[in-house]
């Protein structure tokens, strides 16, 4: 990184993190709780991933993904997956106009700035074969003709935990086009006081703060966000570990995980821990950072083997024994970073 880009953006960095700040407030104002999920929320957006969320229904999980559109005054659509959904439902189609006797393009509910696929699971495979597209190429094939989803795009897709009848299990590969997973839980007793409070009067409006220009901004300057080497090593150690457990001490892993994380797993947790650092407030990403990420990433990407699964052995207690097992590096020091900079 050279002196004169560093110090420049080091001048920015304050401005991004205060309009996140009140991007943040916008939404926690209609929003009750639920401070970790929109926090992994707005990662995955400057890092320009896509989430995947668990969680009982009536969590808001549709009502912060539309909060936040309506502040990044964004566009925002919201499908329900079902099992006679088919791909044209989803990407759009070409359809016939007797009047003219010309065809045209119609397109689907992906071409929006935030798209939320409620109970994904619950779609055959050649619909989530076709949002696969979408995710990893921003575009979608109609006809043989290709066409760019908006930019920033986000998908984030919901799964119901309780119910397993009538799904259809995702596809590995696109699990793993989840930048993160994310486990949404039931409010505490004040915050759930809070949300019947508000359910009975008319709800507020949520209030513009924010452009989609001014988010493609912020997504740039997350990109500029400083990472010390020793953190990518650090997240291509915890990464390896879960493929050759027992060459980092590991050993009785082998028999919980059939395979373990891609090498997307590593460079999702390099994007996001340089999304967080901006997000609160910073542009050098800290060890914490990462670590905090860690869950959210690699969850969906262990496939646990039969004996994990008999044994009640979960993806999470996994990385927690990961965690403990490989240290985070030093903390790289601002100076430090500035030094360099320099």
């Amino acid at each position: 990184m050279e002196a004169t880009d560093s110090r420049a953006y080091a001048a920015d960095t304050p401005g991004d993190a205060s309009l996140m700040e009140q991007v943040l407030f916008e939404v926690k104002r209609i929003v009750v709780g639920q401070d970790r999920f929109l926090e992994r929320v707005m990662v995955a957006i400057l890092a320009q991933g896509h989430l995947l969320v668990e969680g009982v229904p009536g969590l808001a999980k549709t009502l912060t993904v539309r909060t936040l559109a309506q502040a990044l005054q964004g566009d925002f659509k919201r499908i329900q997956f079902t099992p006679d959904l088919v791909p044209a439902d989803l990407v759009g189609t070409r359809m016939y106009n007797q009047k003219t006797g010309e065809f045209h393009t119609a397109l689907g509910p992906v071409f929006a700035n935030l798209l939320l696929a409620d109970e994904i699971n619950r779609a055959p495979a050649k619909v989530q074969s076709a949002l696969l597209e979408v995710m990893q190429e921003r575009q979608v094939t109609i006809a043989g003709e290709s066409h760019r989803v908006p930019s920033p795009f986000l998908v984030m897709a919901t799964q119901n935990p309780v119910e397993t009848e009538g799904t259809y299990p995702l596809p590995e590969a696109q699990v793993d086009r989840f930048m993160m997973k994310v486990l949404v839980d039931y409010p505490s007793d004040e915050e759930e006081f809070v949300i019947v409070q508000r359910a009975v009067d008319p709800p507020p409006p949520a209030v513009p703060v924010a452009t989609i220009g001014q988010l493609a901004a912020m997504q740039a300057a997350a990109r500029r966000v400083y990472v010390d080497p020793s953190l990518l090593q650090y997240a291509v150690r915890l990464v390896a570990a879960t493929r050759r457990p027992a060459e980092h001490g590991l050993k009785d892993f082998d028999r919980w995980l059939n395979y373990g994380a891609s090498p997307r797993a590593t460079i999702n947790l390099a994007e996001g821990a340089r999304a967080l650092a901006l997000l609160r407030g910073r542009d050098y990403a800290l060890p914490g950072d990462m670590a905090d990420l860690v869950p959210d990433v690699l969850r969906h990407r262990l496939a646990l083997s039969y004996e994990a699964l008999s044994e009640g052995v979960s993806a999470d207690a996994l990385v927690e024994r990961l965690l403990a097992q490989l240290p985070a590096p030093a903390k790289p020091l601002h100076h430090d970073y500035e030094k360099r900079a320099a």
